[in-house]
């Protein structure tokens, strides 16, 4: 099985963490090695927060070098644009049609860039961006936006859809599983 490395950013609440969990378990479940590291200093204030996570038949270190990145997911696109550094130059790039302000932006000390898509598509030409809160509140429930792009994620991947699905209904709460499969599969295209 082809080897992963994923780097996942966006912005507290997004959900990038559990997206991350979602992933190792996914991989481990298909029988890989995974590693995985992530930062989340300011994450209950809307910072920024990103995941590493790398799969393989064996993995040394968790962390992705810059420009070494296979997939990059960007919960949001100014954080994509901040991050897009460590997508390999043929990597993938998935971006959420979705802004968060930051507090620079929102305190009035500068302006969201008005055309972070363009920049992002001249970085990486096959840019996908996914609207992710459309699906999600389409499933049933806006906070599924990270359910909504494992799902489209996982079709850049071997990995079988019922084990992606195993690994969703692992990790969330029972009560909340149909929605986020719900939200995977919208998001997986299907």
């Amino acid at each position: 099985m082809k080897r992963h490395d994923i780097f996942l950013a966006g912005v507290g609440g997004q959900g990038i963490l559990l997206a991350g969990e979602i992933l190792c378990l996914a991989f481990m479940e298909a029988g890989l090695d995974v590693k995985k590291s992530e930062v989340h200093g300011m994450a209950q204030r809307g910072g920024s927060v990103t995941s590493h996570v790398r799969c393989g038949r064996q993995v040394f270190s968790p962390l992705i070098p810059e420009g070494g990145a296979d997939i990059l997911i960007g919960f949001e696109a100014l954080e994509a644009l901040r991050w897009s550094h460590f997508l390999k130059e043929d990597g993938i790039l998935l971006v959420n049609r979705q802004k968060i302000n930051p507090t620079t932006v929102t305190s009035g000390r500068m302006e969201y860039p008005s055309r972070i898509y363009d920049a992002l598509k001249k970085r990486h030409p096959g840019m996908r961006i996914v609207d992710g809160l459309k699906l999600a509140r389409r499933a049933g429930d806006g906070r599924t936006v990270n359910s909504v792009l494992v799902g489209a994620v996982s079709r850049e991947t071997e990995i079988p859809e019922e084990t992606w699905k195993r690994a969703i209904s692992k990790r969330i709460p029972e009560k909340l599983v149909p929605v986020n499969l719900h939200a995977f599969e919208l998001g997986r295209g299907r």
